[in-house]
């Protein structure tokens, strides 16, 4: 890794394992990589020197499930995950993505190193690796029928092109800082699922409760720190088509 990072002006550092599913070992599983993959990359980019910046890759899930959030209020990059209520209710992606993220704040203070942090909602759309991703098999589920409705996961979705633009965006703007929410429109995963429906009726898309996320407002317009860099937000319908597309290409849908 510190190979890879000599020369270079950035790093990104890339997602980590998740899950939405039940895990058997949480700290080796999803934890433990979570946090010590963060923190060798920024171990390596420090070493290289001559690294201006790293963009780290978080998540609306170091954002969410935040039960203490003030009530009425839209979520912003203010708001951390409640570890304590992952602990008690087992939700462990959320914990693991919300430890990686601090141990990165916590590294580059102490190392004086730059960092910047992307949060991604459920990233959709035109699928990169060979295998199906979790956010995508979350969609497919939904498509075949699953019921299930990510209340400790889901606060809506974001394209993969949006959130690739927001990494260099973030690294070529030097007046970016902070924490920066990836994610437009902060939905329920019933808005979700009913846009969903509605643009193809013919799969078995499940009718939810109104509300999936308690306590969740809905929002448009949410990334502004994002916006204000001069990123611009695909739309959901074509967020929901790219993704349908990609599936199809790929068999895993007729």
């Amino acid at each position: 890794m510190l190979a890879a990072a000599r020369g270079c002006s950035g790093v990104f550092h890339l997602a980590s394992p998740c899950t939405v599913d039940r895990v058997l070992d949480p700290q080796k599983e999803l934890v433990v990589p979570a946090v010590e993959g963060t923190l060798n990359v920024l171990r390596a980019a420090k070493e290289a020197g001559g690294v201006r910046r790293v963009v780290v890759t978080s998540s609306v899930s170091a954002v969410v499930p935040s039960p203490g959030w003030p009530a009425g209020e839209v979520l912003d990059e203010r708001c951390w995950t409640d570890i304590d209520y992952c602990d008690k209710n087992g939700v462990w992606y959320p914990a693991s993505k919300t430890l990686a993220e601090k141990a990165a704040w916590k590294f580059a203070e102490e190392n004086g190193l730059d960092v910047v942090v992307v949060n991604p909602g459920t990233v959709l759309g035109p699928m990169i690796p060979p295998r199906i991703n979790a956010s995508m098999a979350m969609f497919l589920r939904l498509l075949e029928g699953c019921t299930e409705e990510y209340k400790d996961f889901f606060i809506g979705p974001v394209h993969v092109e949006d959130v690739a633009l927001a990494h260099i965006t973030l690294f070529e703007n030097p007046s970016a800082s902070g924490r920066h929410l990836c994610v437009e429109p902060i939905c329920h995963w019933s808005d979700f699922a009913s846009k969903v429906a509605e643009l193809y009726p013919n799969y078995k898309v499940p009718k939810f409760p109104e509300d999936t996320q308690p306590g969740l407002v809905r929002a448009e317009a949410v990334p502004k720190k994002l916006m204000a860099l001069g990123l611009q937000f695909t739309p959901l319908e074509k967020i929901i088509r790219d993704a349908v597309e990609s599936l199809r290409s790929r068999g895993c849908i007729a």
